[in-house]
């Protein structure tokens, strides 16, 4: 029994490539991606665990061909292990650029595409063997994604781009109350738009701010309609001008 352990043992840690310890790399690889997709899908992002798993096995798969190719087509001159490999760190760019999601005043899936970059690498590291590395490495990223978000929180890290779209009675000619609301607030106002209609007699002024994105901003939204003659108040992440 000892034996048969140290026969597998020995063949999945073997740099030549076979069909059992390819279909171990490449089952651990999914696990491994469906781990970090599990924890990217409950952050309610476009990229779940389908897709994660599905990188992590294409990229696990190229490098066991990449390995697998001048095993066993020794006279090719081009029997470069590295070659298809190479490409995956390329091309996996622009499944990351997919998941980024940008708008007028913010940009969203930034760490979701640097998660699929990573979960790429982890799936290559899967398929030439590196258990250990792969295996230390989800963790790393799972670190990273919940335990520095705990960190960013409780600190109060970060800015995120808001836009409060104001409409108020009259024509507004000066904004110190404004200003003086965001500056008790400690919130820093970018820029402001304005768009004055004389038929109607109203100002319709759009605010582009940064906020704590885990701050409360309703006391905020009071401060500004308190300001003036507001008829109405509108927050969004999106300028549209």
């Amino acid at each position: 029994m000892q034996d048969l352990w140290n026969i597998l043992v020995d063949d999945l840690c073997s740099l030549e490539v076979d069909p059992f310890n390819s279909l171990f790399r490449m089952l651990l690889s999914m696990v491994l991606g469906a781990a970090v997709g599990t924890e990217r899908k409950r952050k309610g992002q476009i990229a779940g665990v389908r897709t994660f798993a599905l990188i992590s096995m294409g990229a696990c798969l190229a490098m066991i061909l990449s390995i697998y190719v001048p095993q066993e087509y020794l006279g090719l001159k081009n029997g470069d292990p590295g070659r298809i490999a190479a490409q995956v760190i390329t091309g996996i760019g622009f499944i990351g650029g997919g998941a980024i999601i940008q708008m007028k005043g913010s940009v969203r899936g930034l760490t979701t595409a640097a998660g699929i970059w990573s979960t790429a690498i982890i799936g290559m590291a899967c398929g030439i063997g590196m258990y250990g590395v792969a295996i230390g490495s989800t963790i790393m990223i799972f670190v990273v994604l919940v335990v520095f978000e705990a960190y960013e929180r409780w600190r109060g890290i970060g800015q995120e781009a808001k836009v409060i779209n104001v409409t108020v009675n009259g024509i507004v000619q000066d904004l110190a109350r404004y200003k003086e609301v965001f500056n008790s607030f400690n919130t820093h106002l970018s820029t402001y738009y304005i768009d004055y209609n004389y038929v109607e007699n109203r100002t319709e002024i759009s605010f582009l701010i940064l906020v704590n994105p885990h701050g409360d901003l309703l006391p905020l939204l009071r401060g500004v309609r308190e300001a003036g003659d507001t008829r109405s108040i509108v927050l969004s992440s999106q300028l549209d001008i």
